[in-house]
């Protein structure tokens, strides 16, 4: 059972930065792929980034590519998405995610609000 805890999120204007943390329980954080999704208002929740349990594969939409980095720290049990360029558009309430094989966890998410 793993637990997952994002924090991080907040108001901020467009072209600023937000970072997001996401604290994880359990001792086998590395063996899980980790992932960012968002949901905006009256929108299907969408994939963001990936990273793998090794941190030195990571994959983007291309919405965020070049503007998000994901990364994380198995020693600390904990990934991050540090966001800059924020546009509007940007606003949802983001979830981490950890998948191994068929077996996912997920956070209660953490909203980001980009204002113009």
């Amino acid at each position: 059972q793993v637990q997952l805890v994002e924090s991080g999120g907040g108001l901020a204007q467009a072209g600023g930065s937000l970072r997001l943390s996401c604290a994880a329980s359990g001792r086998t954080f590395e063996t899980y792929t980790m992932n960012w999704f968002r949901q905006a208002p009256g929108k299907e929740r969408e994939f963001v980034a990936t990273i793998s349990g090794s941190g030195d594969s990571t994959t983007y939409a291309d919405s965020v590519k070049g503007r998000f980095t994901i990364s994380r720290d198995n020693a600390k049990n904990t990934m991050y998405l540090q966001m800059n360029s924020l546009k509007v558009e940007d606003t949802a309430v983001y979830y981490c995610n950890a998948k191994l094989w068929l077996i996912n966890y997920w956070g209660q998410g953490t909203q980001v609000t980009v204002s113009s």
